[in-house]
């Protein structure tokens, strides 16, 4: 780097200076006899204003700015899985190793990924190959559970003019060389990509299955597919946290990358206590194995918050490239947010809806519009699922970086309060959350579930919709006075709330339901309601069929039946319709 001018004013994170040479927006720069880390936001006449990603405490004008010529980048190669980075992607454990601190010393400087470790490259193309933008070039062994595949960087393409066999390399060494129309380019295990730039797919492609989480009352009655994007909006302790480690833990996704921006320190410290002892239910082998985790809490600095979901998202897409299946979780986009406006505070930029910067819907729309299922460039198909948490001050979902949310996500998961207060987890309102991609994987929930499902969730909405009208009136003059049916409604209801929605995540059996246990338990209980009805109908009073077996039996089918036992819920089904035929015909 060479120096391009000096420092005239600081403002906490964002460094005036004078330039007396060229100077890029975006550009990386180092600030200080300390050679801070920073990036140019606005260019004057003669001078320019860097946020800077580091402490600032101690500088003084007069000391000098370096240029790169380059954007702000993160270096993609084999040894992302498992590790543990800040928001500009320094390695937090080794940075603590040699450092020998708590904190982040700064000016420190340190490899994203280690560069003298060696990989074992297998090369799929040869010597006269033409390679193509983001083609594979060989594999390498990243973790037992990932297959890293080396892609030659998405705006090179060429002929193959050497190729090295298989063996150990590190990421120092010349792997491939190829002659592009500029001239010849060294290809290494890894390269670098700008955090701003989304990387390049061949393109989209329609949406057709799940991202399942195991969740029943996100998987049957909100589901996701893969490439969607959520929000989980919810105030202090609704439990948004929680549910972004059950799906981190339990979604089908190959890679998880989970972002901690901007969240309390020990919040992040549990996930960074909690995830490298977690087991991957699918290897039985540490959830680490498929697992980046990026932490920026709140004592961090503020500027290197907003870069931190640029870091994750350009990671996802570059194990998207490779053909995987990614899932993004963005723990809370709010405080991601509250970090723009403190920022466009310093940049004196005009603010808009209670003090937020007026870009602040274009920025949100930049990073969900990166989610998305993909033809990749090497083929293959690929997506990245976005799972984003806002954090609505007093659980005010009118606030602006919620209502700006919902309109670029497709689903939303919304917290309630009194749910979380009444200790049911998920806390997912099931009145106020909503889904947009039931018609898009009904398909495949009618192969792998059961062919009516929309039928059946739409369904059990409607009951769920009445029994909330329902309990207005039984505030008003209790239950006593309703009819039969209504009753019924109100104790199906309650089954299914408790029997489906509520789900425990210490319990072995059932923290995890398969597509096709959660599609039986649905019928099971709708069975029974529709049976229950054709029975009062048949003047069947309600308490009898309160007092049958099979109604505790349904009640304790989500810890009696395991996922391996599903043959039981058919035989439940059997069940509920021979026993209340038997006391209908007494009756009669």
């Amino acid at each position: 780097m060479q120096q391009i001018g000096k420092i005239t004013r600081v403002l906490g994170p964002v460094v005036h200076g004078k330039v007396n040479a060229r100077a890029q927006m975006l550009e990386l720069v180092e600030v200080g006899e300390e050679r801070l880390i920073g990036e140019i936001m606005r260019l004057y006449e003669d001078g320019i204003a860097v946020q800077v990603y580091e402490d600032t405490t101690g500088l003084t004008p007069g000391e000098p700015i370096f240029g790169s010529g380059l954007p702000l980048s993160v270096e993609l190669g084999p040894g992302l899985i498992g590790s543990i980075f800040d928001g500009v992607q320094r390695p937090l454990v080794y940075i603590k190793n040699q450092a020998k601190s708590e904190f982040i010393p700064k000016g420190i400087k340190v490899s994203p990924i280690p560069q003298d470790k060696k990989w074992h490259f297998t090369p799929i193309v040869k010597k006269g190959d033409m390679l193509s933008p983001g083609q594979i070039l060989g594999t390498v062994p990243e973790t037992p559970s990932i297959e890293h595949r080396i892609l030659v960087p998405p705006h090179l393409s060429g002929k193959v003019l050497s190729i090295v066999p298989e063996g150990e390399y590190t990421l120092q060494d010349e792997i491939c060389v190829i002659e592009t129309q500029n001239g010849k380019e060294v290809l290494k295990l890894s390269h670098p990509w700008p955090v701003r730039e989304p990387r390049k797919t061949k393109q989209r492609l329609p949406f057709s299955m799940p991202l399942l989480t195991g969740q029943r009352v996100i998987d049957t009655l909100f589901p996701v597919a893969k490439g969607g994007t959520v929000a989980v909006p919810g105030g202090f302790g609704t439990g948004k946290t929680v549910i972004e480690h059950q799906v981190a833990k339990w979604a089908d996704a190959d890679v998880v990358v989970y972002i901690g921006c901007g969240e309390r320190g020990n919040e992040m410290t549990d996930v960074l206590r909690e995830f490298p002892k977690l087991i991957d239910p699918r290897t039985n082998r540490p959830l680490m194995e498929r697992t980046i985790l990026i932490a920026n809490t709140s004592n961090m600095p503020v500027a290197a918050r907003e870069a931190s979901i640029y870091t994750g998202i350009t990671i996802a897409e570059y194990y998207r490239d490779q053909g995987y299946h990614v899932a993004i979780m963005a723990d809370s986009t709010s405080r991601w947010a509250e970090a723009l406006r403190e920022l466009g505070g310093r940049l004196e930029e005009m603010p808009a809806e209670e003090g937020f910067p007026a870009y602040l819907p274009t920025r949100l729309a930049e990073f969900y519009e990166r989610a998305g299922f993909f033809e990749t460039l090497c083929g293959k198909p690929g997506s990245i699922t976005i799972v984003g948490a806002v954090s609505p001050p007093g659980g005010d979902f009118s606030e602006p970086v919620t209502q700006h949310t919902k309109r670029f996500i497709r689903t939303f998961w919304a917290l309630d309060r009194d749910l979380a207060n009444s200790r049911h987890y998920p806390a997912i309102s099931w009145l106020d959350s909503y889904s947009e991609y039931v018609e898009d994987i009904a398909n495949w929930w009618s192969e792998h579930g059961d062919p009516e499902w929309p039928l059946l969730r739409t369904e059990i909405l409607d009951l769920l919709q009445q029994e909330a009208r329902l309990q207005q009136v039984v505030k008003l003059v209790g239950a006593d006075v309703l009819p039969e049916p209504q009753k019924l409604v109100l104790d199906v209801c309650n089954i299914f709330k408790n029997t489906f929605l509520q789900q425990s995540a210490y319990d072995a059996i059932d923290q995890y339901s398969t597509a096709e246990k959660q599609a039986k338990m649905l019928r099971v209980i709708l069975t029974y309601y529709r049976q229950a009805l054709e029975a009062l109908h048949h003047g069947i009073p309600l308490t009898t069929l309160r007092s049958l077996k099979i109604v505790e039996e349904i009640s304790r089918m989500k810890f009696s039946v395991s996922n391996e036992e599903v043959h039981k819920l058919d035989t439940l089904l059997v069940r509920i319709e021979k026993e209340i035929k038997e006391i209908t015909e007494k009756h009669e």
